[in-house]
């Protein structure tokens, strides 16, 4: 929290969110045009903001796409705002509605989260399908080789699954790509010092309800992954699965 503080007390640092908020997913270029500062000043700001967790990047080709993760200014609002001003300052929530909609040809969606294990661990946690009912209430099945089948099966005993898909890529521990009929999530896996950093884009999605559901499911779905692997509870059963 003193990361998300000391990044938000500078105005320039502020004002490259209200850009991000305005429109999600923009370069470095496309955030020096409204900046009167050089780009290594600015990269230098974007960094702060990085490691804040107050923004999350992905790459596309050549490009560095940049993007708002309002998930601690939602716990800040939580812990110093909501309890004393609720009802007046209810606007602060609004920022992860706003801000994750997108150009089509961009990620729809972009969540990142920091986990203290091994990224051989992640990946397990991402892959193995015992592990994946205990966190996300479904069992994620497949063997995970590139133009293999993988099912989001329930674990009801029915053998029912909500989703069928490719995967597209798999380059364990760090990076997994799968089809989500008709949409694509990549999960890229980083060390992050002595923790991992975990980035999940989920993109294409094909209505707004789509956008309103995952932005409520992810943020549940990746809570639970990180409190398996750092206490070794099993969790209660996220609330959420991706419809198509």
């Amino acid at each position: 929290m003193d990361d998300v503080f000391r990044a938000l007390a500078d105005p320039t640092r502020r004002f490259l969110l209200d850009l991000l908020h305005e429109q999600n997913g923009q370069t470095l270029g496309e955030l020096c045009e409204r900046l009167e500062m050089t780009r290594q000043s600015a990269t230098q700001h974007l960094s702060v903001l990085a490691a804040a967790n107050l923004i999350s990047t992905v790459r596309r080709g050549r490009e560095k796409l940049h993007y708002l993760n309002p998930v601690p200014l939602q716990e800040m609002q939580e812990r110093w705002i909501d309890k004393f001003e609720r009802p007046r300052l209810r606007a602060v929530s609004d920022i992860k509605r706003r801000a994750e909609t997108t150009m089509s040809d961009r990620p729809t969606y972009v969540y990142t989260t920091y986990i203290e294990s091994t990224p051989e661990k992640v990946w397990q946690a991402l892959t193995d399908a015992d592990l994946t009912a205990d966190y996300w209430g479904h069992r994620n099945e497949s063997d995970w080789q590139v133009g293999s089948t993988w099912r989001h099966v329930r674990t009801d005993g029915s053998g029912i699954a909500d989703i069928e898909g490719k995967v597209l890529e798999s380059d364990p521990p760090r990076r997994l790509v799968t089809s989500w009929d008709p949409s694509r999530v990549t999960y890229e896996i980083e060390p992050f010092e002595d923790i991992v950093k975990l980035t999940v884009t989920h993109e294409d999605l094909a209505t707004d309800q789509d956008l309103t559901d995952i932005s409520l499911g992810w943020p549940a779905v990746l809570a639970n992954l990180k409190t398996l692997l750092e206490t070794g509870r099993s969790m209660a059963q996220a609330p959420w699965a991706m419809h198509r």
